[in-house]
């Protein structure tokens, strides 16, 4: 199939301390968000292809038209959300959301439409193929047979549907295609799992946009507050052994004990304030550049660095370790890959616009 980059695409509980370092190395592009807030869940819009769109960055009214027939099949599919941004991931990358005839001597074998599927391997006869409808059912009913689809990366949902020759190309198209879902629907790009579209995430669900909430609970201390102006993240408060979550799919690239102020590396044990570090924590990296880190674990992580950790997997266990004085989850959220303060961003209204609004009371 072939392979078409887009250029251009720019894209009140007490007080827990905890540490309020940046971490050492989000979005490398911009866009505009479209994006309803999800404060308040509700029903998402329907689309339909044939009424007046939005405009979104970056995108033509042709281009436009394709990502709405495209959630429009997903809709009428019951595909939950998450699947609508798969979709719109994939068509940007195989076409550019263009609906591709065949290109003479450029073309890849039979590849034809928006998917640029071929003929040839049964995905419908080259008119079938070269209408949006039929190809973007195709995709889904081929998406909908592979089991636990909803939290596997974006790209390998996608590759697993394509059998791309680049199986990485599709993640760099995740933000944009949230971000298109976004402002089709009104937020279902940031919608939770379930086909009914709601735009706020239930515990335990992966968001349409591919994030979930790591632990839920309250917060007890807030990012760079008047008092704490180093507070690089949030406490979530949490008690002992709760389990925590990967806030979206990535990479392990810390996995370990943090020095205290004192060179000590005692993390079995509950901290305490003015010890320092963020006992056992946790680095993963997300598509876009996108950071997390989540600290003051109980125990050893059940991950390690170099592993793949799908949305939703659980990566350890609550603790007190470190920096802190009671049980809680320190998460911080950094964007451009630069792990250090300068990286760090308010993880509160960055979790809110992917539909995964942090904060709310353990099991609610």
């Amino acid at each position: 199939m072939r392979r078409r980059a887009l250029a251009g695409i720019v894209a009140a509980a007490t007080v827990l301390c905890c540490c309020g370092g940046g971490i050492a190395g989000g979005i490398a592009f911009t866009f505009s968000q479209t994006a309803a807030s999800a404060d308040v869940c509700g029903s998402t819009d329907s689309v339909d292809p044939d009424q007046p769109l939005p405009t979104v960055d970056d995108l033509t009214a042709e281009q436009t038209r394709n990502a709405a027939t495209i959630v429009q099949v997903g809709q009428r599919l019951t595909v939950p959300p998450r699947g609508w941004v798969i979709a719109v991931a994939t068509a940007l990358q195989e076409s550019g959301l263009r609906n591709l005839g065949h290109l003479g001597d450029a073309n890849d074998h039979d590849s034809l439409g928006l998917f640029q599927q071929r003929p040839s391997q049964g995905w419908g006869s080259p008119a079938q193929v070269m209408d949006p409808v039929h190809a973007s059912t195709e995709f889904y009913q081929k998406l909908m047979t592979i089991d636990g689809w909803e939290t596997m990366p974006l790209t390998v949902a996608a590759q697993k549907v394509q059998v791309s020759a680049y199986p990485d190309a599709y993640a760099k198209h995740e933000p944009l295609a949230t971000a298109v879902v976004n402002a089709l629907t009104g937020g279902a790009g940031a919608a939770g799992g379930g086909s009914t579209g709601q735009l706020c995430a239930l515990p335990g669900e992966i968001a349409a946009s591919g994030w979930t909430v790591p632990v839920h609970g309250p917060i007890v201390s807030g990012f760079r507050t008047g008092d704490r102006p180093n507070h690089q993240g949030v406490d979530v408060g949490a008690p002992h052994r709760v389990a925590i979550r990967a806030a979206s799919s990535g990479q392990v690239i810390v996995s370990r004990c943090d020095e205290d102020n004192q060179g000590r590396h005692d993390c079995d044990r509950d901290g305490f304030p003015g010890k320092g570090g963020c006992g056992w924590f946790v680095d993963l990296r997300h598509a876009g550049g996108v950071i997390t880190r989540y600290c003051h674990m109980i125990q050893r992580p059940d991950v390690a660095e170099g592993d793949v950790v799908e949305a939703g997997q659980v990566i350890g266990l609550v603790g007190s370790s470190g920096n802190s004085s009671g049980p809680h989850l320190h998460f911080e959220v950094h964007l451009n890959n630069d792990r250090r303060k300068e990286g760090a961003v308010d993880p509160e209204p960055f979790m809110r616009e992917r539909g995964a609004p942090l904060g709310k009371p353990s099991g609610g």
